[in-house]
């Protein structure tokens, strides 16, 4: 069906807080869990948790543990796959690394946020990159207030905003992860 590789990220640094300043914000441990079963559901090929703090790192690796090889795990065996697709990382340079180990290809970053940028690409037309060409793509979610804006111009495309003209544009990670997969990776149903 799609011609490229497709790996998602959840960053939790640099972003921003409602001050607009630069922090770490923390795990939340629903984001793990749901993000985890919207990839699971799209065919995500990895979802990689991002965080530089050793002791949220800790507790990633403990909830994992507890669903991957825990009772959680033998209770609730679609959690267990879910859980299956969840990979941790320090940082965004860690995980391009290994994602170009794994599929030997450059890695194409694509941010997502719910402020405009000049230059955003449609979702139609990432979908297409995504189903007609071989590649390896890496979408970034933010946590907090969303990532930092040097970090997003870095990316190779910028997504545009899910509902940029509402008023207020303020989904959790969860709901804007669940919308985008769906968009990018969904049925076409829209199309005639």
């Amino acid at each position: 069906m799609r011609k490229s590789r497709f790996y998602i990220a959840l960053l939790h640094h640099p972003m921003y807080n409602k001050r607009m300043d630069i922090v770490s914000t923390s795990v939340t441990n629903l984001d793990l869990h749901d993000i985890s079963r919207a990839a699971r559901t799209y065919d995500v090929d990895g979802f990689y948790v991002v965080h530089p703090s050793l002791s949220q790192q800790g507790l990633i690796n403990d909830i994992l543990a507890y669903w991957r090889e825990g009772y959680g795990g033998t209770y609730n065996p679609d959690r267990k796959e879910a859980f299956s697709l969840l990979r941790l990382a320090s940082n965004l340079d860690e995980v391009k690394d290994m994602l170009r180990g794994e599929t030997q290809n450059q890695v194409l970053t694509v941010a997502t946020d719910a402020r405009v940028y000049p230059g955003q690409i449609p979702y139609r037309q990432m979908r297409r990159i995504i189903n007609e060409e071989e590649k390896t793509i890496l979408v970034l979610f933010g946590t907090g207030w969303g990532m930092q804006a040097e970090l997003i111009q870095d990316c190779d495309y910028i997504l545009e905003p899910v509902e940029s003209e509402r008023d207020y544009n303020h989904l959790s990670v969860r709901s804007a992860v669940s919308i985008i997969l769906d968009r990018l990776l969904g049925e076409n149903w829209f199309v005639n």
